[in-house]
């Protein structure tokens, strides 16, 4: 048996790419690996975000006169209704609006709902002309389920 001796050339210049493509391909591995890996959930006492906290309004009109119904949230609840610029003359025309305003914006925050409020048979159409106009607030500031989905979107 005869044992020739191989000898391998190999050039600097392809040892160099193999080294690169080599360091590339590790790379693309762990970038794929960092960033498909599960993330971690948040904790479960942690309450998704219901709201972009801040101060939304609504336009009534109530004759020749505007009041805006300003609601103010912030991530997850209400914290205050309230009726601006309510001038002189609106309230002694629409005498029920403060009152009715005061009311509903207590139950509103005390219950983080528009359902089931009370209000006085008196002030039914004007409670329920308020409820429709803290409605649209919200809606303007609520999160949508795409951004619940979504976050970075």
């Amino acid at each position: 048996m005869s044992s020739k001796t191989k000898i391998v050339v190999l050039r600097m210049k392809e040892i160099i790419y193999t080294a690169v493509f080599i360091g590339f391909g590790i790379f693309l591995i762990l970038l794929l690996v960092i960033m498909f890996r599960p993330k971690k959930d948040a904790p479960a006492s942690a309450p998704a975000a219901l709201y972009h906290p801040g101060v939304y309004s609504c336009a009534l009109r109530l004759g020749s006169q505007e009041v805006n119904v300003e609601v103010t949230v912030d991530d997850v609840q209400i914290t205050g209704v309230s009726l601006v610029p309510l001038s002189d003359s609106v309230s002694v025309m629409y005498p029920l609006v403060a009152p009715s305003a005061k009311n509903l914006g207590a139950q509103i925050c005390a219950s983080q709902s528009l359902k089931n409020l009370n209000y006085p048979q008196e002030s039914r159409y004007t409670s329920q002309m308020l409820i429709r106009a803290v409605e649209r607030a919200l809606e303007k500031a609520s999160v949508s389920t795409t951004e619940t989905l979504f976050p970075g979107l």
